[in-house]
């Protein structure tokens, strides 16, 4: 079983017992995270495509940690007036396992 979720701005494929990373959700680690957003639910049973969500699923996640993503160089410069900037940026995200995926 599968579920399509939308949380941060973004989509993602689960399945149970997946590990993911998405955007920074104001959780401690340990707690529950319950996402209504589903956009589709697929099995056994075939797909079900929500308009824009499907009707009454959940999908269940545990928090592991809140984390911080590798460091991205941004790096600009300006040609021929020796001007250059560099800066680093690291994203913050929180760690999820996928508990339970339940389709109504």
């Amino acid at each position: 079983m599968f579920a399509v979720i939308r949380t941060g701005g973004k989509q993602y494929r689960v399945t149970p017992n997946a590990v993911l990373k998405v955007e920074k959700l104001e959780a401690e680690p340990g707690t529950t995270v319950t996402f209504t957003d589903v956009l589709a639910v697929g099995g056994d049973g075939g797909l079900t495509l929500g308009a824009p969500v499907v009707a009454g699923a959940t999908v269940t996640a545990t928090v592991i940690a809140q984390d911080r993503l590798d460091k991205v160089v941004v790096f600009k410069k300006r040609r021929r007036q020796n001007s250059r900037r560099r800066a680093g940026h690291r994203q913050h995200v929180t760690v999820l396992r996928v508990a339970d995926i339940r389709a109504a």
